[in-house]
């Protein structure tokens, strides 16, 4: 079975209570051991698409990670905008390394192949009050790194072609009247499909028109015909 949780600021030793958002995230960590426990078998994948930690090096976040990596079932984790601890791959690998961590695995540039499902996914970025110079920097950065874990995720498509494939991004791809193009046109040209989001007309014609216009001859061919796949993927709450 495949699970997916988000968004999980563990705090374990740095002094970032939850329960500054209200109570009910009063031992929120607890809770989320608790429903892990009852949920997930030590055969099931969790995917983890970002804000794992709110430490700020691998040094604040190792209690964090080591709390995850003892829990059952293998996970996937994405980068979150609040993982500051978030480093190199090749960092990362070794710190888990030596801290014996080791059902941890980092969705980055890459892809995974879980059941029947070919696990992809970046970061992603939006902007709530317009996108500037620096954003549209990010987000191009984001689309490449989507479309580097994607092509990866086309490797494995060709050694399981019956897989379906599954985007994970922690920044929707569509929030109110933000729609990341350069990230959207990386999905439909490969086929894939997040989840459905209710927009304008005018803002579906305007991402339409897009796409279209970026899409080459090549794109056409490979891409003109493919399933919109709807995915049931099952949450652990808190």
């Amino acid at each position: 079975m495949i699970y997916t949780i988000a968004d999980t600021h563990l705090s374990l030793t740095t002094e970032k209570p939850m329960d500054i958002f209200g109570p009910r995230w009063a031992n929120h960590a607890e809770k989320l051991k608790s429903n892990w426990l009852s949920t997930v078998d030590a055969c099931d994948t969790v995917i983890i698409p970002g804000d794992i930690s709110w430490g700020i090096s691998l040094e604040e976040a190792k209690e964090d990670l080591l709390f995850l990596d003892k829990l059952p079932g293998k996970k996937i984790i994405g980068k979150g905008n609040h993982d500051y601890w978030w480093t190199t791959v090749n960092k990362m690998n070794l710190f888990f390394e030596r801290e014996g961590i080791s059902t941890i695995s980092f969705l980055y540039n890459n892809a995974y192949i879980v059941e029947n499902k070919i696990i992809c996914g970046t970061r992603g970025w939006m902007s709530e009050f317009g996108v500037k110079t620096e954003d549209e920097r990010i987000i191009k950065r984001e689309a490449a790194r989507l479309e580097l874990s994607l092509k990866e995720g086309e490797k494995l498509k060709s050694a399981n072609p019956e897989a379906e494939t599954v985007v994970f991004v922690h920044y929707p791809v569509v929030f109110g009247d933000f729609i990341n193009y350069e990230m959207a046109f990386r999905e439909c040209i490969t086929g894939t499909c997040t989840m459905s989001v209710k927009i304008s007309l005018t803002k579906a014609i305007s991402a339409l028109i897009f796409i279209l216009r970026r899409l080459t001859i090549s794109d056409l061919s490979r891409y003109l015909s493919f399933d919109l796949i709807c995915l049931n993927i099952c949450y652990i709450t808190l």
